[in-house]
């Protein structure tokens, strides 16, 4: 026991390690980590930025770590030199209450199964209601020609999946890492989330009302009943598309019959 008291009061006591900014014209301070968080203030191309801690958020061309400043606001990692694609430091959660170290639950079959039904598979690059670049069941591509994926364009059916699978395994974290304890889901309501993440994505998932509402401890199926039917808008538009499937996640969500996925135990 004296160890780990000691060693987490080395981590507290400990400097934080400072690291360059490679950004041209300066790099956004956010308050939380995503492109959707507000801009606290700026960092200049070359200023040494203290990292307190790191999480994960918004992929910003292929990276999805996130850097807390001792600032206290958040800049993306891919324009810091830390010297790694990876973490370099201690992880800190995310902003807003939650912050789960533990390992994220695993989707459901439904939960699968309505993703797969709402994206559509297309083997072929094309271009999507949003105007981004997106291949296979709704894999959103983040470099020109999806040059991150590691699987043949054309891609098959089987290959697509996969790729699904890979995908859809960042938002059962990022949905576990924004809901803090008083959040208690079911598989089903877990799933609805995921499915909601996936196509709206996580830095605007962890800064909705929705996710305040859950870190509140409102009633799950109330909150995610008046709180996923917003979320219909595309090019400033309503989407037909979108509207349905808030409406299968909703109904997902009230599917009795799931065991508990959130809070996870470590």
């Amino acid at each position: 026991m004296k160890f780990y008291i000691l060693a987490a009061l080395a981590s507290i006591l400990a400097p934080a390690a400072a690291y360059p900014v490679t950004a041209n014209g300066g790099l956004s301070c956010r308050s939380g980590p995503g492109t959707s968080y507000p801009v606290k203030k700026t960092y200049k191309k070359g200023f040494d930025i203290k990292i307190s801690c790191q999480t994960t958020g918004t992929s910003v061309n292929g990276y999805n770590i996130w850097d807390k400043t001792q600032d206290g606001c958040y800049v993306s990692d891919y324009y810091v030199k830390t010297g790694k694609s990876g973490f370099v430091t201690t992880k800190c959660g995310s902003s807003g209450g939650g912050g789960s170290t533990c390992a994220a639950p695993k989707s459901n079959s439904a939960t699968v199964d309505l993703i797969a039904k709402s994206e559509g598979f297309r083997s072929k690059i094309y271009t999507d209601a949003t105007g981004h670049a997106t291949v296979g069941y709704g894999h959103m591509c983040t470099k020109p020609k999806c040059a991150e994926v590691k699987y043949k364009i054309p891609l098959s059916t089987a290959d697509g999946k996969k790729l699904l699978a890979e995908d859809m395994r960042k938002f059962e974290k990022c949905i576990t890492n924004m809901l803090n304890s008083k959040a208690v889901l079911n598989y089903n309501q877990f799933g609805a989330l995921v499915s909601w993440s996936f196509n709206v994505g996580c830095g605007a998932a962890q800064s909705s009302q929705l996710v305040k509402r859950l870190n509140k401890g409102e009633n799950v199926n109330k909150v995610l009943s008046e709180e996923l039917p917003k979320w219909v808008h595309g090019g400033g538009k309503v989407l037909p598309g979108l509207v349905t499937r808030r409406k299968n996640e909703v109904a997902l969500a009230k599917k009795p019959g799931s065991s508990k996925a959130l809070p996870v135990k470590c």
